[in-house]
């Protein structure tokens, strides 16, 4: 039986509290130009949303939740913390550039000796993760075996099907990020560039060739992280019946739902960021030691 798992790393209680309306816009504070698909938390609770192409985002809250701080993060910037109230005040997030120097990337010949990490088959997807509430980045970690010099080639995310999303197509960006030496986590972006992926409702997974980048895996290995965008174009319901009440409750989900496979190999690790902090997102199949991790294969080469 395949079964969807949400992410759900803080459990909250519910509050009551009459709803307010946070609205604004993200800016680069250097340029003054809008930042899409940045997403915004509200720390210690379940609540968040994404800024769109043109940088604005929306979100209802409880009253209660102006008195909280908003955590903001955005591919090539610094993490933004600010009160809540200010935003509602502001409606507009100024975030600073992130800076920081990355090996440099050389133009090498392929010798076309490929190979595939985790490879994934249709019948060995057991589950799927989902997100609502708040925005999450997914991220499974590839070791580099003998740091040995190796390029990506091709990125492979299989996706499970819903059929309670009803439009053609989903929107996630995918990020790679190197390893932090001493936490063992994702650190920092290995590409600046925003990679926005499309799944489609024909198809079972999605692949990006890379080759052209000539992106070096990290001696320390590589994370590649999906990221949900909370935006309106992947938004849908869920309904389901509660298991003490048997009432049916009406919750926000955001499409994609990412497939799971179990893995064997411990040395593939799953993280998840939400809330200014990566968390280690660790599930066990029944009876064994098999982990439960994101269905994406990495395809490398060595080159010269």
């Amino acid at each position: 039986m395949r079964i969807c798992l949400v992410i759900f790393l803080l459990m909250m209680g519910v509050s009551h509290a009459q709803e307010v309306l946070v609205e604004g816009h993200v800016y680069d504070d250097k340029t003054k130009t809008a930042v899409p698909y940045a997403n915004i938390s509200f720390l210690k609770t379940l609540k968040g949303t994404s800024s769109d192409e043109e940088g604005y985002f929306y979100i209802d809250v409880p009253e209660d939740y102006l008195e909280r701080d908003v955590h903001v993060s955005a591919l090539g910037f610094k993490d933004t913390i600010m009160p809540a109230r200010v935003i509602k005040e502001k409606k507009k997030i100024y975030m600073q550039e992130e800076t920081f120097e990355l090996e440099e990337v050389v133009v090498v010949q392929s010798l076309g000796n490929s190979q595939v990490l985790n490879p994934v088959s249709s019948y060995s997807i057991k589950s799927g993760f989902s997100s609502a509430e708040t925005p999450w980045v997914l991220a499974l970690y590839f070791p580099n075996i003998g740091a040995a010099k190796k390029y990506l080639e091709k990125i492979t995310i299989h996706v499970q099907q819903n059929s309670q999303f009803k439009r053609e197509s989903s929107k996630f960006r995918l990020r790679l990020y190197d390893v932090d030496k001493d936490t063992r986590k994702p650190s920092n972006d290995i590409i600046r560039k925003s990679i926005i992926l499309e799944s489609s409702k024909t198809e079972d997974y999605v692949s990006i060739d890379l080759s052209s980048m000539n992106i070096r895996i990290p001696d320390e290995g590589i994370y590649v992280g999906l990221e949900w965008i909370f935006l309106p174009y992947n938004w849908y319901t869920n309904t389901y019946k509660h298991a003490i009440t048997i009432k049916n409750v009406v919750e926000d989900r955001f499409a994609p739902t990412f497939a799971a496979v179990y893995q064997k190999n411990q040395n593939f690790k799953t993280m998840v960021y939400g809330m200014g902090e990566w968390t280690d997102f660790a599930i066990k199949a029944p009876g064994n030691n098999e982990n439960l991790i994101p269905a994406i294969s990495l395809k490398f080469s060595n080159k010269r």
